[in-house]
């Protein structure tokens, strides 16, 4: 059962995604996705979940990383971030990504991911609690969320992501926080 905290969540309006849109590709230029990839434990062959993947910037930088081996999963609760993951996919002709349009419940099978990328999300997110535990449902034993989140200080990241038990910090790349499943 979903929380009704959010089930009242809703994407953001088609002009705010557009102008979003825009300001990635433009952020995108400027830093490429693929540098904040390899600061997350990603490798080849990898089973990735990008969680709240908007336009798909790491959805696609992580599929080139994990390879015909792997595969991505990109969920976000707007329809046109889903076309858009998609169309990327398509021009790139990656055949390793797998869009997902939900609120909060994957549907994904428990244990079955190595890596859940929470990369400029985690703000927000209107029940992060409730997430992060369906996060750790999906992901595998051994498996590492990664973090990034300009919105809140280093010490705040680590405090959110670890205060319910789930998760251990273990170290940070950059800008990049990586946990473990406790």
């Amino acid at each position: 059962m979903i929380p009704e905290k959010i089930r009242k969540d809703k994407p953001m309006s088609k002009t705010h995604f557009k102008f979003m849109l825009k300001h990635f590709k433009q952020r995108d230029k400027k830093y490429p996705p693929l540098n904040k990839i390899e600061r997350t434990k990603i490798k080849e062959g990898d089973i990735v979940l990008d969680y709240g993947c908007g336009p798909g910037s790491y959805s696609i930088a992580a599929a080139e990383v994990v390879g015909n081996t792997g595969k991505v999963y990109a969920v976000d609760i707007h329809p046109l971030a889903i076309k858009e993951v998609e169309k990327r996919a398509r021009e790139k002709e990656l055949k390793n990504i797998e869009t997902i349009l939900t609120n909060c419940d994957t549907k994904l099978e428990g244990n079955s991911i190595d890596v859940v990328l929470l990369l400029d999300i985690y703000h927000n997110l209107s029940d992060p609690e409730s997430i992060l535990k369906g996060l750790h449902r999906v992901l595998k034993n051994n498996g590492w969320l990664s973090v990034d989140d300009h919105h809140f200080k280093d010490e705040e990241i680590i405090d959110k992501i670890t205060s319910i038990g789930l998760f251990k910090f273990i170290e940070k790349e950059d800008k990049v926080f990586n946990f473990s499943k406790v």
